[in-house]
C-alpha cells in the first residue's frame, strides 16, 4: 500500500481505529479496513464499493470489494469493540439503549432478507431489507452498537434464495422482538452501562420482549397499541366460588375486567398537562402527557383467552398538536415523575437521527451487495464511521484519553430529575452535521498491485 494517511483526521482515525484492526485475523484484511471506512466518511454521492475506490484506491475495485463482500472476517471481535467505544463515549447509568429498526430500499428478490415490508424510510409498505438496530445514547449523542438483518419466514424456509446469498444454517426466522434481546445480551456482555430500554410499538407490544426485559432486570419505556389490555393498578384476584354443579373455575377472578389503555387513560381528560421535552428548529417541542399506574393484562392465560394481571407498570398518554395520540409502558417506579417519563420516552428520538444520518452521509443504504455477510459487514463498518464521527464531535481529537460525552448546551440526562416542571428538557442540542473536515474531498490514496 503506497501513500501515507495526510495529518489531521486521517492520523486520528489510523490512532482510533488501531483496537479494531487488532480484530482481524489477516493482513489484507487490516490493510483494507481503512480504505473502506475513509470511502464511507470521505464526501461523494454514492458509497457504494465502485465510487468509493475511485476516490480512495483508484484501480483496486476488486480488492475493495474482496474485502466487504467476500472475505470470511468474523464481526464478533469488531463490535465488542465498537461497544466499548460507544460505552467510553456516551455510556454510564444517565444512558439509554435503544431498540428500532431501519429498512433499506431495494429492487428485486435476490438482496438477503429483501421482502415487501413495512418501510418507515417511505411510510408504507415497499420492497426493502429490514435491520434491528440498537443505539447507546446519552444527552441525545447517540452511538450506534448493533445492526442485525431481520429474516423474513419466507426467507427462513427458501433453501435456493439461502444458498445464494450465503445465509448461514445457524440462522433461522425470529421475530424482531427475539433478535432484539438477543443483541442486548450481547453489547451488556460487551459492558455497555445503561439505566434503560427504549422502544416504540413494534417491540413494545411483545408481551414477551418486555417479559425479557423484567427478567434481565432492566428499565423500560416502550411504545404500546391502544388496544393493549390493562387493569386498574388496585384490582385484586380471589379465588372463585365453587358451583353446587358444572366444573370448577380453574383460575382466579379479577375483582375488575380488563380494559384497552387508550380507554382507560383517555377517561382521564383533567390528568393531562403540556410538556416541552426539547427545543425544536422552530421553538420548544411539547404534547399534553398523562400517567397513570396499571397492571398489564399479560399475566398467566385465564378463560376464554383473557390473560390475568401482571406487573404493575407506568401507562402513558400522549396527545401531539397534530391530533395523533400515542400510549407507552414503563416499569419506573412508582415515585417517577411524569417528566422523567416523557424525558426517556422522547429519548428514543436520537436513533432517528443517527439513522437518517448513517443512511444520507455514510451510505448504509448504498451497498449493492446481496450476500449476508456483505451487508452486515458494510452495516458495521458504517457503524464504526459513525462512531469515529461521535469521537470526533465530543473532543476526541484532542484528547488522548476516552472523551465524555458532552453537548454545546445542557440537556437533562435521562433518568434523572428535571429542573423545571413541565419540562423535561429545558435546552437540548440536535446533533450536530458531518465535521468540516469531510467536506473538502483530499487526493485519492493510491494501492500498490
Amino acid at each position: 500500500m503506497e501513500g501515507k494517511p495526510a495529518d489531521g483526521w486521517e492520523d486520528e482515525l489510523e490512532r482510533w481505529l488501531e483496537p479494531f484492526l487488532a480484530g482481524l485475523r489477516r493482513q489484507a484484511q487490516r490493510r483494507w479496513a481503512p480504505f473502506y471506512l475513509k470511502g464511507l466518511l470521505l464526501p461523494g454521492e454514492r458509497k457504494s464499493v465502485e465510487p468509493m475506490a475511485a476516490r480512495v484506491a483508484p484501480g483496486d475495485v476488486q480488492q475493495l470489494h474482496h474485502f466487504v463482500s467476500a472475505s470470511p472476517w468474523a464481526t464478533a471481535p469488531l463490535e465488542e469493540e465498537l461497544v466499548r467505544a460507544a460505552d467510553r463515549l456516551v455510556g454510564g447509568p444517565g444512558a439509554v439503549l435503544v431498540v428500532d429498526d431501519t429498512a433499506l430500499v431495494k429492487q428485486g428478490r435476490r438482496s438477503v432478507g429483501v421482502k415487501r415490508q413495512y418501510c418507515g424510510q417511505l411510510g408504507k409498505r415497499a420492497n426493502c431489507q429490514a435491520l434491528v438496530s440498537l443505539t447507546l445514547a446519552r444527552a441525545e449523542v447517540p452511538v450506534g452498537v448493533g445492526l442485525r438483518l431481520f429474516l423474513p419466514e419466507d426467507w427462513s424456509g427458501d433453501a435456493t434464495r439461502r444458498a445464494a446469498a450465503g445465509v448461514p444454517g445457524t440462522v433461522a426466522y425470529r421475530p424482531k422482538w427475539a433478535i432484539a434481546l438477543d443483541e442486548i445480551d450481547r453489547v451488556s456482555a460487551s459492558g455497555a452501562r445503561f439505566g434503560c430500554v427504549l422502544a416504540d410499538a413494534e417491540y413494545g407490544k411483545a408481551a414477551e420482549f418486555r417479559a425479557g426485559l423484567v427478567e434481565r432486570h432492566l428499565a423500560y419505556a416502550v411504545g404500546i397499541l391502544p388496544t393493549q389490555k390493562v387493569y386498574p393498578a388496585g384490582v385484586t384476584l380471589a379465588s372463585p366460588e365453587r358451583k353446587a354443579t358444572g366444573r370448577p373455575h380453574k383460575h382466579p377472578v379479577p375483582s375488575a375486567a380488563s380494559v384497552v389503555a387508550a380507554a382507560l387513560i383517555e377517561a382521564r381528560p383533567e390528568a393531562f398537562r403540556s410538556i416541552s421535552w426539547r427545543m425544536g428548529t422552530k421553538g420548544p417541542l411539547k404534547a399534553a402527557f398523562a400517567a397513570l399506574r396499571v397492571r398489564v393484562a399479560d399475566g398467566p392465560a385465564a378463560a376464554r383467552g383473557q390473560h390475568l394481571p401482571g406487573e404493575e407498570a407506568w401507562l402513558v398518554g400522549e396527545h401531539r398538536a397534530t391530533g395523533e395520540r400515542k400510549y407507552y409502558l414503563s416499569n419506573l417506579p412508582p415515585d417517577a415523575p411524569l417528566e422523567r417519563l416523557v424525558t426517556l420516552i422522547k429519548a428514543r428520538w436520537a436513533c432517528e437521527q443517527m439513522h437518517q444520518q448513517l443512511k444520507d452521509e455514510l451510505g448504509l443504504d448504498h451497498f449493492e451487495g446481496r450476500s449476508w455477510r456483505g451487508l452486515h459487514h458494510h452495516a458495521l463498518l458504517c457503524q464504526l464511521a459513525f462512531a469515529f464521527l461521535q469521537h470526533l464531535r465530543l473532543g476526541g481529537k484532542k484528547r488522548r484519553r476516552p472523551a465524555r460525552a458532552r453537548t454545546a448546551t445542557p440537556t437533562l440526562a435521562a433518568g434523572s430529575a428535571p429542573r423545571h416542571p413541565g419540562r423535561a428538557h429545558p435546552r437540548a442540542a440536535a446533533m450536530s452535521p458531518l465535521p468540516p473536515t469531510f467536506r473538502p474531498s483530499p487526493p485519492a490514496l493510491k494501492v500498490a498491485g
